[in-house]
């Protein structure tokens, strides 16, 4: 197969060379208004046409080089005598497969474990580019099942205006779980 960056002949879709030169992931951080933090791993412009293939057969391949560059590395440098779980927003498999599913299975490590299946939305309106207000009038109705853990790092894979993880953060606090951060692939915010 060929790259889909530089189309040379790979073993992956996107070549080795490609992943160390295109998508080296960096730190970037934000807080809610809740004062949770958001830890993010690349500019949206970074990535913003590899994001638009999560809806096609080619994302699930994607997402996974995504997440083991940046989710699994940052899950293996985590180190802390705590023990965590980790919780992807609405990880409801569709078009094959669920993306913010691939991005928690990456955090597996001694310390946090990935559970599944666990926090739904129950309005499945898009927020793909509305405003904030819109998004604030069209809230996502999560349901959380239960589960014992209470350490909870919550996954998405884009933050815009952080309406969907402060929703997600108020159902966690309603069941009395602790969110300690969220991890996302990407924050829009960052220039």
């Amino acid at each position: 197969m060929k790259c889909i960056l530089c189309e040379n002949y790979s073993l992956t879709h996107i070549c080795f060379n490609c992943q160390k030169i295109f998508l080296t992931p960096s730190i970037y951080k934000r807080k809610l208004n809740n004062n949770i933090e958001v830890i993010s791993f690349y500019k949206y412009k970074e990535i913003k046409e590899l994001l638009f293939t999560k809806h096609t057969d080619l994302g699930f391949y994607i997402y996974k080089i995504l997440a083991d560059l940046s989710f699994k590395k940052f899950a293996q440098e985590f180190h802390t005598k705590e023990k965590y779980v980790s919780i992807a927003i609405d990880d409801t498999i569709t078009s094959g497969y669920s993306h913010t599913a691939i991005l928690n299975h990456a955090l597996s490590t001694y310390n946090i474990k990935p559970i599944f299946n666990k926090l739904q939305a129950q309005n499945r309106v898009s927020y793909s580019g509305k405003s904030k207000i819109f998004r604030m009038q069209n809230p996502r109705n999560f349901r959380l099942k239960k589960f014992k853990q209470n350490n909870i790092i919550l996954v998405d894979d884009i933050i815009t205006t952080g309406a969907t993880l402060t929703q997600a953060i108020h159902c966690l606090h309603q069941k009395n779980k602790n969110v300690a951060f969220c991890l996302t692939l990407t924050d829009v915010s960052v220039k």
